[in-house]
């Protein structure tokens, strides 16, 4: 098991500086795992971990971790907190873990050397000790876990704009298959028809 130390010297290599929410991440991870009994960082696919934020946070529950968004077992719902929820898939405990909201505050006490806020945070929620630091609740996902991952390898195609959807991410609406943008649940819309772009190979 990695140390904090050599975890956030992965995460600063990643993020190319190291600053307090990297820390938070970091010390996220290692506490959500321990909550639920596992040893970081994973090479299975046991430990999902559904982020409430991307950035900085992101990037230390990575390092923690070893769950990524390419091994599917790293999720990004934006909700703008930086809070994270992990499951055990194998039995489906699922702890959500988010800072108490004195921390910053906090972290002055276990920094008092820090020059201002900014590098006390960077100290401090490295020291504050875990039940002062977060706020740990048991939850229940509102979707299975299976629904959450998906089945790999099933393919099915939009009965309206014609393109492959893939992980069972498809809507069924009045007997039609519909990918979530033609069902309405786009984060775009179309401005324009179809443009060519040029290849970028030689």
């Amino acid at each position: 098991m990695q140390t904090l130390d050599e975890i956030l010297k992965v995460s600063a290599s990643r993020h190319t500086h190291l600053c307090p929410r990297q820390v938070l991440g970091a010390r996220i991870g290692l506490a959500g795992a321990s909550a639920l009994g596992m040893e970081l960082p994973r090479r299975d696919k046991r430990l999902l971990v559904i982020l409430e934020t991307d950035g900085c946070f992101a990037d230390g529950i990575e390092a923690a971790t070893a769950c990524t968004v390419g091994h599917r077992t790293l999720r990004i719902e934006d909700y703008g907190k930086t809070a994270a929820t992990f499951v055990d898939t194998l039995t489906e405990q699922t702890i959500r873990i988010s800072p108490r909201n004195n921390a910053r505050e906090l972290a002055w006490e276990y920094a008092p050397s820090a020059r201002n806020k900014w590098e006390s945070q960077l100290i401090g929620y490295q020291h504050i000790p875990d039940e002062l630091l977060f706020h740990c609740q048991w939850v229940e996902l509102t979707v299975s876990v299976k629904q959450i991952i998906g089945q790999p390898g099933k393919r099915v195609m939009c009965e309206a704009c014609g393109e492959e959807i893939i992980n069972q991410r498809e809507v069924m609406h009045e007997g039609t298959t519909l990918c979530r943008a033609c069902a309405g649940y786009s984060y775009y819309l179309q401005a324009s028809s179809e443009i060519s772009i040029k290849s970028q190979t030689n």
